[in-house]
């Protein structure tokens, strides 16, 4: 066989071979040569032509960014600002990652995100942001600014595709919240975890299916907060200051609610339930005592809780002290932990 033949069979067999991956964030994309349409200090491999890497260069701003370019990938840099026509070529951009740079509210100038019309995912985790950035187009679903300063959040308004929400670590306080999110029809996930608030927002959206309150300092629960939420899932309040005094006799009972963790607070009796939540987490508190009716209002053949993971360790309560009925109550719990 000759060179070139052997050349192209070769080529054949790769081309053959390659697969197809819908995850712009794997390492997979650094491989190949890269783009001729690609900014000469980045990275745009061949096989993914619109995605453009310019990860950890010490890059003190935003590079020419090359028509056709939808995936930005700009972490681990030195990026203090942003001009307003910095993505002037690529309006059509889809995703913009922006992590850990060392960006400011006042040096992000005028509309330059709203401009991008079809942009989807913004992720600006581990900056300087003192606030939220806006305004924002309409397409945006996944808005991402963890690790932050920010204690002041903009306007949502508008924003009808929002759908994931990622504001954990930063020091927002809940008037600041429940004046910024109301309207958000769409949204499914806040994270809300390491803040600075001692109560529960008020007017989260109704549609939100995970909520994430960690590692604040609430102590109380308004009367029925958790039943506007027709669809929560999966909730967490754990290391917080939470209290049986603070918390009224059916808050957590939710008919969707399918996890929930109240670890790490101040509770002497266990919280009720709905007979459908799967996950509770209750490890270090000051529980003595396990009463069946929180899990099980009535027992019988059609009649038991869905929990398969119960955690109380990390409480003053044993094993010898577990009435004998709860294992009728839990009876398809896979795991019971206790000291």
């Amino acid at each position: 066989m000759s060179l070139s033949a052997f050349t192209l069979f070769l080529v054949l067999i790769i081309g053959v071979s390659g697969q197809y991956y819908d995850d712009y964030d794997s390492p997979l994309f650094m491989y190949g040569h890269p783009s001729p349409n690609c900014a000469p200090e980045c990275n745009c491999p061949q096989s993914y032509p619109s995605a453009m890497y310019c990860d950890e260069l010490k890059l003190k701003s935003v590079p020419m960014v090359p028509a056709g370019i939808k995936y930005l990938y700009l972490r681990n840099n030195q990026i203090d600002h942003i001009d307003e026509k910095a993505f002037e070529n690529v309006t059509d951009l889809q995703w913009l990652i922006l992590d850990h740079n060392l960006l400011e509210n006042s040096k992000i100038k005028g509309k330059v995100f709203s401009k991008l019309k079809q942009l989807k995912k913004l992720h600006i985790n581990h900056n300087n942001l003192t606030e939220s950035v806006g305004p924002l187009p309409k397409s945006l679903v996944d808005l991402q600014l963890t690790n932050n300063k920010i204690t002041k959040l903009g306007s949502f308004d508008g924003l009808v595709n929002l759908t994931f929400i990622h504001l954990q670590h930063n020091q927002l306080k809940e008037d600041t919240v429940s004046a910024s999110l109301k309207g958000l029809k769409s949204l499914e996930y806040l994270d809300l975890s390491f803040n600075q608030m001692s109560k529960l927002p008020s007017g989260l959206p109704v549609s939100l299916l995970t909520l994430y309150l960690d590692n604040n300092k609430i102590n109380n629960i308004p009367d029925e907060y958790f039943k506007h939420f027709s669809g929560l899932q999966y909730l967490r309040l754990s290391h917080n200051e939470l209290a049986d005094g603070g918390i009224p006799g059916n808050s957590f009972n939710v008919s969707s609610l399918l996890e929930l963790d109240l670890s790490y607070n101040k509770l002497k009796n266990i919280p009720t339930v709905n007979e459908n939540l799967e996950n509770y987490y209750l490890e270090v508190n000051e529980i003595e005592k396990f009463d069946v009716k929180s899990f099980c209002k009535i027992l019988g053949p059609l009649s038991y809780s869905k929990i398969k993971h119960l955690r109380l360790d990390g409480n003053p309560l044993s094993q010898n002290s577990l009435p004998p009925d709860m294992y009728e109550c839990l009876r398809v719990a896979n795991e019971i932990t206790v000291n």
